[in-house]
């Protein structure tokens, strides 16, 4: 790779996300969406090589084009796919001063089972917490404890959520 190319790029590495960016619009003709330093920092760098050595061959070129061609792939939705945002006079209301339900547990009125040795244990999901033997409690987490005698997270218990692998 030419010197000039080396040290243009290395130059790079010193300049913050906004003089990136600027240098981005020249080398590219066009304005950068991303504020990634090292995306942008890659791009550039690639472009510099790509100018000094002469980037993708024509056969390249031509591939890479008839596979956009073929594709209907996007990095960002388009403007018109996205609702009208509301007219700025229109308020909505939330009570935030109410804890908002989980989205992972099921409408109330749902039985929530599992085997657990030769016990059934069936839990009714209520409005607010869970009934389980005619008692109500605020989480899963403290009727698995219950039936269990160890900490369990009610979710994973219920078979509402899996593990996550480290």
């Amino acid at each position: 790779m030419a010197q000039a190319v080396l040290a243009a790029i290395e130059e790079l590495r010193r300049l913050n996300v906004s003089a990136l960016r600027r240098k981005y619009q020249e080398v590219f003709g066009e304005e950068s969406r991303s504020f990634n330093k090292e995306f942008l920092f890659r791009r550039i760098a690639w472009r510099l090589q790509a100018n000094a050595e002469g980037g993708l061959s024509e056969r390249a070129r031509h591939r890479a084009a008839e596979i956009v061609d073929d594709s209907d792939l996007r990095t960002r939705a388009p403007k018109a796919f996205l609702p009208p945002q509301a007219p700025s006079n229109v308020t909505c209301a939330v009570d935030h001063t109410q804890p908002q339900r989980d989205w992972r547990l099921p409408p109330p009125g749902t039985l929530l089972t599992r085997r657990v040795d030769d016990r059934q244990i069936v839990v009714k999901v209520l409005d607010k917490g869970f009934e389980f033997e005619t008692r109500r409690y605020g989480s899963l987490s403290a009727i698995a404890r219950e039936v269990t005698g160890t900490r369990w997270n009610g979710l994973l218990f219920f078979g509402l959520a899996e593990r996550r692998r480290a």
